[in-house]
């Protein structure tokens, strides 16, 4: 029987040649997740004492297991049901697009244009970590997601449950079963062109819903249904923010100027990316600025 520096270097090894860029990270979050499962607080500390200790077989067994899933590319967080968003951990699974990094970036543009008691609405809402982190960390919000799929909805509701937050979520085609207006609207939408689908990595070309991927024939067909249905459901004044891809900033700002929206703010990701635009919903003098 192996030991557990054994086993993780040994599954890291297997999961390089199988594709996997950082391997023996993926088996050490994989061995965690074992651990954890049987009651054992895993940490470095832990790891550090008790890795030339051996797995028992009922260890073995279940991390060998996963490390065969995740060589077949299916992706880390479906094996081990939760991924960290914002601080808060979310539960996943393949009904839902994986929570990034990169997504949090709107959350933070989002939270800092809220003051407390606006009313919020999360479109294509998917597991809730947008809406449920800007109830989380804002003040007296009252917050509404909406998805086509009834599958996310019920991963959304298990997040609200777990994380005790006052959201509602109605299953909506964008604004169909929509009532009320609102100070601010967020999406992270659907935005990947139908045709670059298939090029994308194997974890999310076959193991995350392709509803939540596909943006149409130019990836711009659901920022044009948002923002013609926006400013209709939205007080004057109101917040519309939208993650985006790289290269979408020039074709969403022309959007939103068409239909009277004033561009506020494109923030860039930590690679340097296009990746968020806020915008009012007014007409007005003004620029757009780059952070």
């Amino acid at each position: 029987m192996s030991t557990y520096w054994e086993a993780v270097k040994e599954a890291g090894r297997k999961l390089s040649i199988a594709g996997i860029e950082q391997g023996e990270l993926d088996a050490r979050y994989l061995l965690e997740f074992v651990l954890k499962e049987r009651g054992i607080s895993f940490d470095s500390a832990w790891y550090l004492l008790h890795r030339q200790e051996e797995m028992d077989p009922q260890e073995a067994e279940e991390f060998w297991k996963l490390v065969g899933q995740r060589g077949e590319r299916i992706p880390l967080q479906h094996l081990t049901g939760e991924q960290e968003f914002m601080g808060l951990c979310f539960r996943v699974n393949e009904h839902v697009l994986i929570p990034r990094q990169d997504t949090e970036i709107l959350v933070e543009a989002a939270l800092k244009r809220l003051h407390g008691g606006e009313r919020i609405l999360d479109l294509c809402t998917g597991s809730g970590c947008i809406l449920l982190s800007l109830l989380s960390f804002g003040n007296r919000l009252i917050g509404v997601g909406a998805d086509l799929s009834e599958e996310a909805l019920d991963v959304a509701r298990e997040n609200q449950r777990r994380l005790s937050l006052p959201a509602k979520f109605v299953k909506s085609d964008l604004f169909e079963n929509i009532e009320g207006e609102f100070e601010m609207i967020v999406s992270n939408p659907p935005y990947i062109a139908t045709e670059v689908i298939e090029g994308l990595e194997t974890e999310v070309r076959e193991h995350e819903p392709r509803m939540a991927l596909d943006g149409g024939l130019d990836g711009l067909t659901f920022y044009r249904k948002i923002i013609q249905g926006a400013s209709g459901r939205m007080k004057r004044d109101g917040w519309l923010l939208f993650e985006i891809g790289y290269d979408q900033r020039a074709a969403v700002c022309a959007l939103l100027e068409q239909e009277g929206f004033l561009v506020d703010e494109c923030i860039r990701d930590y690679a340097g990316l296009d990746r968020v635009i806020a915008a009012r919903n007014r007409k007005e003098e003004g620029g757009t600025r780059d952070v």
